[in-house]
């Protein structure tokens, strides 16, 4: 699990608005972009608040059937929202939109402050790309560099503005916390290369088909993941110390 996590700080009274409370429950939460990440978050949300009110807003209706039967109430992005949420996470990708900090800042909007915002990121926003160690704090790349990170960065930037498993444990706690402005790493503490990936699945024995290879070794190397400042603010650990664990082989 790699994402970096950002809560916003609260927006002006005057900005939000009244909230519709006849409507919405202390603890309910508005998922926009309810895909993998966004109904493993609805489960755990569930766990913690039985009986809490659940929304997931869409690009399409596709889904809505699904997540009807997940006990998630789902809204096109198309329909306008009359009421605010006390929790709302972010978790649609900047690939199904033309404006994705546009979309953040509209999805800001239906937070009612009172709780919390959660963007979840992605972590190629740090300026590291020679295999070298980085945490919470380290540089990002400059804005005008890379036409895919200028969308994250501007993304973040408008949170900020605003002021699977462990990915959704990791956007529960943070949710819970009620904080603002801040950015959070998820990660194990336990970084591999993607052969050694490979070299692990396959030492698992969990599959059939056997890996090749890879198609281009061009990219650049990557980083080091450290979150060990995220883990000592939140008390939160991952449910598998490493991708080794979680497979179940020795590394």
């Amino acid at each position: 699990m790699l994402s970096d996590l950002l809560v916003i700080e609260d927006v002006p009274s005057e900005e939000l608005g009244a909230s519709s409370r006849s409507n919405i429950g202390a603890n309910d939460l508005l998922i926009v972009g309810p895909g993998v990440l966004g109904r493993l978050v609805a489960e755990k949300w569930r766990e913690e608040y039985p009986g809490c009110q659940i929304c997931g807003q869409t690009v399409t209706t596709n889904h809505h059937d699904e997540l009807i039967k997940m006990g998630i109430n789902p809204s096109s992005k198309q329909t306008k929202l009359t009421y605010k949420f006390p929790y709302v996470i972010f978790c649609a990708p900047p690939s199904q939109t033309e404006d994705y900090a546009g979309d953040i800042r509209e999805a800001a909007l239906n937070w009612n402050g009172e709780g919390s915002f959660l963007f979840t990121s992605s972590s190629a926003p740090y300026d590291c790309f020679d295999n070298g160690a980085i945490n919470e704090d380290g540089p990002v790349v400059p804005i005008g560099r890379s036409l895919r990170t200028d969308v994250l960065l501007k993304a973040e930037k408008v949170v900020l503005d605003f002021d699977g498993c462990d990915a959704a444990s990791l956007s529960v706690t943070i949710l819970k916390k009620r904080l603002r402005g801040r950015i959070f790493l998820g990660c194990d503490n336990h970084p591999v290369s993607r052969q050694e990936v490979m070299d692990l699945v396959e030492k698992s024995g969990k599959f059939d088909k056997k890996f090749e290879g890879f198609t281009g070794t061009s990219d650049p190397l990557g980083k080091k993941l450290n979150n060990s400042k995220t883990r000592a603010e939140l008390g939160w650990e991952p449910k598998y110390p490493s991708f080794a664990q979680f497979l179940g082989v020795s590394e």
